[in-house]
């Protein structure tokens, strides 16, 4: 049996190598027989991968990355200098971080409907318009630029959806923040409850700046260089996270201390502020030591005088600060001078202006007195000079 099995093996062998004819065509049909279950399978899956397949193809802008699934496109340290086109439709996150991207033009055209979050970097212009076709993001991130030049409707007032905002390590300048609040006042920020704007040696808030963001609960202004808050900065809003630290007060006034009392849900963070503990913190001190908003009210310390450097502002006393407080006699009989003071500069003025307008018969008065004067003084030398001569009149007849 193995012999015959084997002879039939050869003979099969013998006739696929054959010469065209008929002992070829019918090994050759063989073989097609028993290779088309083979094909049937493989034609199977093809179709079945064509009806899988999606329809549309999205193209990637060179030389980025597109996760379709992720709805993402990575274009990170690609030497951009302008925001590729042809960004797929399904991006909801853009990052083109590490470029050399400058300006943030009106891209209309080229921004895909992102949502969050969007990251730029080393920019230093943005332009009319630059994220007005852009109304599903969520978050912008334009932290770590050199801001000089932000348009006022960079933003699109009409639909503005951004709820966050980060402008730390932006701003070119101080002077920058002029552009930073028009932005905010006129970019429609309802939606916006969380801004960063630290590190950017910020020294004043401009009024108004806060206005429109009603919904906004988390400011961060740490690292700058704030030494007042104005009692109308944080007017309108209900803040809960506020951090001041690493600014330049040297304590809090009356009117910024109000400006907090009005924010009733609020935490606040002070440390690392030079405070200078003399009689100008005693508001403070005494606000601290009543007040529950200040998180970080262990750490807040004196900076200057040196003997009272690093104590703690919620143990200072008024015996500490050496502020002699006044008596309410003391303080009236000082208001009396002072009212004193003022009634005699009046009475001073009034004088000289009378002077003044009689300058003209008060000279005359004065030169009547000094010919006066003169007459007296000729009348009594003359006078003298008759006594003289009677005294020595007798001598001479002697």
């Amino acid at each position: 049996m193995q012999s015959r099995g084997a002879g039939v093996g050869r003979r099969r062998e013998q006739a696929a190598h054959q010469s065209p004819g008929s002992g070829g065509r019918r090994a050759r049909a063989a073989w097609l027989a028993g290779s088309a279950p083979s094909s049937a399978i493989l034609g199977c899956w093809g179709l079945l991968f064509l009806f899988l397949a999606p329809l549309p193809c999205h193209l990637c802008p060179i030389p980025c990355e597109c996760s379709e699934p992720a709805r993402t496109v990575k274009c990170v340290q690609k030497e951009l200098t302008a925001i590729p086109a042809g960004i797929p439709g399904y991006t909801r996150t853009l990052y083109l971080t590490g470029n050399k991207i400058t300006c943030v033009a009106d891209s209309s055209k080229k921004w895909p409907p992102l949502s969050c979050p969007f990251l730029l970097f080393r920019i230093h212009t943005v332009e009319s318009q630059a994220f007005s076709a852009l109304p599903r993001l969520r978050s912008l991130d334009l932290s770590y630029n050199h801001l000089a030049t932000l348009h006022l409707d960079a933003f699109s007032a009409r639909n503005n959806s951004i709820q966050e905002l980060n402008l730390s390590y932006s701003l070119y300048n101080s002077s920058a923040i002029q552009a930073v609040a028009a932005a905010l006042v006129q970019g429609g920020f309802q939606n916006l409850y969380w801004l960063e704007l630290a590190s950017n040696k910020i020294v004043y808030l401009p009024k108004g700046m806060f206005a429109g963001l009603s919904k906004l609960d988390h400011l961060d202004l740490r690292n700058n260089s704030l030494v007042d808050i104005k009692n109308s900065t944080f007017a309108g809003l209900d803040l809960r996270h506020l951090d001041l630290t690493m600014n330049a007060f040297k304590t809090l006034k009356r009117g910024a201390l109000s400006a907090l009392e009005q924010q009733p849900h609020l935490f606040l963070f002070l440390k690392n502020n030079p405070f200078i503990c003399n009689c100008d913190i005693e508001d403070l001190v005494s606000w601290l030591n009543r007040s529950q908003q200040v998180a970080d009210m262990e750490h807040l310390a004196c900076a200057f005088p040196q003997e009272l450097k690093n104590t703690s502002l919620v143990e200072l006393v008024g015996a500490d600060l050496e502020c002699r407080v006044a008596q309410p006699g003391e303080n009236a009989l000082q208001t009396s001078y002072v009212v004193l003071g003022i009634v005699l500069g009046i009475i001073g003025v009034v004088f000289l202006f009378v002077l003044c307008l009689n300058r003209k018969g008060i000279k005359a008065r004065m030169n009547n007195v000094r010919d006066t004067c003169q007459n007296l003084m000729a009348e009594y030398r003359y006078e003298i000079d008759s006594d003289h001569h009677i005294t020595h009149v007798p001598g001479l007849d002697i």
